[in-house]
């Protein structure tokens, strides 16, 4: 099978290296999340104590919470293959019967950014979720007729930054649905330090809450933070990293006190100095910082919404009065607020 349509693994913990060996294997290594994380103990143990498949699970929030971690430790916890691909990857119905038809009794097959599937194997994928089945077209013209495959047992996990765009079919064929949400302080802490024994730095408990405090309420960003924060203190030969390392590496990252970067400050300045605050259009908004609509939907507006930054109305983004008092603005007479 071409390796770019689809990985497999099947790993203990002492196996796991290097960027994955960050990720816990076990939902009870697993910090943060807690109400999903009991949802998930009861559906995986209800479904070992049947001997059948989990359910089909969906997996739905901002990006950098941990959907990747979950899938994975569903896998480990029902002690099967994990097998991963992603939608873009699936181009043809083809790709995905290929993919189905590999699969062993109880697999997860992990699906990120399922919202990007394409219709027509979407529709594949409808029986084989119901029925564990597929329907393959053999021949052509009026030569053509349909082949029913049955396929094994399998758990479908499907991640997504969009929920509202997956299809009401494709979404009502999941058994579970579980929404991550942005990390508490006190979480996100105890992941840098658990991510700074990992990687052999002795970071004190004050600096490990500073990093915390600017990852934007996001596991991968914290990660990431920290070992650029490594980076610094290594440098300067510092065998410690404390409060003050931490800060002046932050500084030199420019990323602030709440976890805003460049392209935020970027964002807000542009959108208060040449529309008055809004509303303006997501499509400008991207154009007026050089991004994506798409990365400024899923990458930077949900934490500036979180915050009170930034408010959606029908007329487009308006930047919020919170962002005025924080960056020390004047309001103009003639904004929209």
């Amino acid at each position: 099978m071409d390796e770019r349509l689809i990985s497999q693994e099947r790993l203990s913990e002492e196996e796991v290296t290097g960027e994955e060996g960050i990720r816990p294997l076990a939902l009870s290594h697993y910090i943060g999340q807690e109400q999903v994380k009991r949802n998930l103990h009861v559906f995986i143990e209800a479904a070992k104590m049947r001997e059948e498949s989990l359910d089909h699970v969906l997996l739905y929030g901002p990006p950098g919470l941990g959907k990747t971690t979950l899938a994975t430790i569903i896998a480990h916890e029902m002690n099967v293959n994990l097998r991963t691909t992603s939608g873009p990857a699936i181009e043809r119905p083809g790709d995905l019967a290929t993919i189905l038809t590999t699969l062993e009794p109880g697999d997860v097959l992990f699906v990120d950014e399922i919202h990007r599937l394409q219709r027509p194997v979407e529709e594949v994928l409808y029986p084989a979720m119901e029925d564990f089945c597929i329907d393959i077209v053999i021949g052509k013209g009026s030569g053509a007729k349909s082949v029913r495959l049955d396929l094994p047992p399998f758990t479908l996990v499907g991640a997504t930054t969009r929920a509202g765009m997956l299809s009401a079919p494709l979404r009502d064929r999941f058994g579970v649905m579980s929404r991550l949400d942005f990390y508490k302080l006190d979480e996100l802490a105890a992941i840098v330090a658990r991510t700074g024994e990992y990687l052999s730095m002795e970071i004190d408990e004050e600096a490990s809450y500073e990093v915390a405090r600017r990852a934007r309420g996001t596991p991968r960003i914290a990660n990431r933070l920290l070992r650029r924060v490594r980076d610094f203190a290594q440098v300067n030969g510092a065998e410690t990293v404390s409060f003050q390392e931490a800060e002046e590496a932050l500084g030199h990252l420019q990323v602030d006190r709440l976890g805003l970067d460049h392209i935020d400050h970027r964002l807000l300045e542009t959108l208060v100095e040449k529309f008055s605050g809004g509303p303006v259009g997501i499509d400008t908004m991207a154009a007026v910082v050089g991004e994506e609509s798409e990365t400024i939907e899923d990458v930077y507006e949900p934490y500036l919404l979180q915050i009170g930054f930034l408010q959606r109305t029908p007329r487009g983004r308006v930047v919020a009065p919170s962002a005025y008092e924080h960056f020390g603005w004047t309001r103009s007479e003639d904004t929209n607020g």
